[in-house]
């Protein structure tokens, strides 16, 4: 799975309100310089968040964008799926965009395919924000983890 520039920068905004959650609205420039997203595409991408509740915005001088609802409530498979469309690896495993291939009969790398769909669809909708944002961020060290990095291209 590969989230979309789209995903990645709703999800940036998202978490910059999180922080800022009951301190008012935060103008769309800041949101905009705060998360490195062009404000022109964040301004779209912010428009798709209103219309999904997550976000409402504020008008006049002081105004800008604040979480409409509750950290608890909003979930990362919610935003992925919104602007992705699925969390699938391949067609073949997924619910909504599924695509027959004239290997599943016989294919059986798509077992281990599925079980990472699975997976991944539990931790997403698991993961509220208010969950993800009580968490540490990545360290470089966990990412290049020795036992990890041995299969090239992860």
């Amino acid at each position: 799975m590969k989230l979309s520039m789209k995903s990645d920068y709703a999800l940036r905004a998202l978490f910059t309100l999180v922080e800022h959650h009951g301190r008012g609205p935060i103008p769309i420039r800041e949101l905009a310089r705060r998360n490195d997203v062009p404000k022109r595409f964040l301004e779209q991408i912010m428009i798709e968040l209103k219309r999904q509740g997550w976000v409402k915005s504020v008008a006049g001088r002081d105004g800008g964008y604040q979480l409409a609802q509750s950290p608890e409530k909003v979930t990362m498979g919610e935003v992925v799926r919104h602007f992705d469309g699925v969390l699938s690896p391949i067609a073949c495993v997924s619910t909504t965009h599924y695509q027959r291939c004239s290997q599943e009969p016989v294919c059986r790398f798509r077992r281990v395919l599925l079980e990472i769909r699975n997976y991944t669809v539990r931790l997403m909708d698991q993961a509220t924000l208010a969950a993800v944002m009580a968490g540490k961020p990545v360290r470089q060290s966990e990412v290049f983890t020795d036992e990890l990095t041995a299969g090239a291209g992860i």
